[in-house]
């Protein structure tokens, strides 16, 4: 099958398009003019050059494709609401629309965990309500879930939303190569007593969610949480990954609820001002501070998906990539 794939040079693209050529896929990425397209040309990858922003710029990506594999998005920057809206809300429709223009077959839409809010503290399903806090990138990625949720009640578009949890593994550098300096350096902090758990998945697992979204006949129609429903806590994670790269085990604590509340103040009166990130965000407060589980039974029952990959196994994998790219590698900016 033809399959296009948006966000193809993202921690989750980079995945899914080493196994969709395993399986000796047909695919075509679309990628923004501003991207280095090298590394895909180098691997046999079709390259179409476009913005999902931009209306006129799709029809060309989507000439004869059968399956899109929407990953594109904004997040992990300081950014306002209207900058993310434009992208997960506007972008979105957009490429759906174009999709439905081609008479592509199916569609499968990357949402977030996010989408349900944070903290809830108990296994939320796909029944749960969606409450996203009030972050842009968790209210930007709702709101674009609702509009193709709207958009596919009159399309002939096969479609599938997924709801991946926080992805890992190697070249992830908005996570795990942060966390992993973190604790080279010794600057590693636990954010309340450490016990919640947190909603990580090892990159592979997410990536079987999308393909089984993509072949498999109880799909379309349907929305499913693709995560990990054995999750470790927010020590067990730090623990290991300082295990994993030689780093330091955090032997601190910062009080949670001044931390989140704090980041509030600073988000929403301090930045304004300064026009800089604060050194905390709420939603990374809430992120690593509160207990987020999400039961991953609909995709099991209806798709057959199961995580193969252990957490603490997939730590090992990421740290060796971590390891072997040294800090300005792997850790970003």
């Amino acid at each position: 099958m033809k399959v296009l794939v948006t966000g193809a040079t993202g921690l989750l693209g980079r995945h899914l398009l080493q196994e969709l050529q395993r399986r000796g896929e047909e695919i075509r990425a679309l990628i923004l003019p501003s991207e280095d397209a090298q590394p895909l040309v180098a691997q046999g990858i079709e390259v179409v050059r476009g913005d999902i922003t931009d209306a006129s710029t799709l029809p060309a990506a989507l000439r004869d494709i059968e399956i899109v594999f929407h990953l594109a998005g904004m997040m992990g920057v300081w950014r306002p609401l209207a900058d993310y809206r434009l992208v997960n809300v506007a972008g979105a429709g957009n490429l759906y629309r174009a999709a439905q223009k081609a008479g592509v077959r199916r569609f499968v839409h990357t949402s977030s965990h996010t989408v349900y809010g944070l903290g809830h503290g108990r296994f939320l399903t796909e029944k749960d309500a969606v409450r996203p806090d009030r972050d842009p990138y968790s209210q930007s990625k709702a709101e674009g879930e609702r509009l193709i949720r709207r958009l596919m009640l009159e399309s002939r578009i096969e479609t599938v939303i997924l709801r991946p949890g926080t992805f890992f593994g190697p070249h992830d550098r908005l996570h795990f190569g942060r966390m992993a300096q973190k604790t080279k350096e010794g600057r590693a902090l636990i954010l309340g007593k450490g016990d919640n758990a947190l909603p990580f998945c090892y990159v592979t697992d997410i990536v079987q969610g999308f393909l089984l979204a993509a072949s498999h006949q109880n799909a379309p129609g349907n929305i499913y949480n693709i995560s990990n429903d054995r999750p470790l806590t927010q020590r067990e994670i730090y623990d290991a990954i300082a295990d994993a790269v030689g780093g330091q085990r955090p032997r601190h604590h910062l009080p949670y609820a001044p931390v989140r509340y704090g980041s509030i103040v600073a988000e929403r009166l301090v930045a304004p001002l300064t026009g800089k990130k604060p050194p905390v965000t709420e939603l990374g407060a809430l992120m690593f501070g509160s207990d987020n589980r999400h039961s991953i039974e609909k995709a099991r029952r209806e798709l057959g998906y199961e995580p193969q990959v252990d957490l603490r196994a997939g730590i090992q994998l990421a740290a060796a990539w971590f390891n072997a790219s040294g800090k300005d590698g792997a850790a970003g900016n």
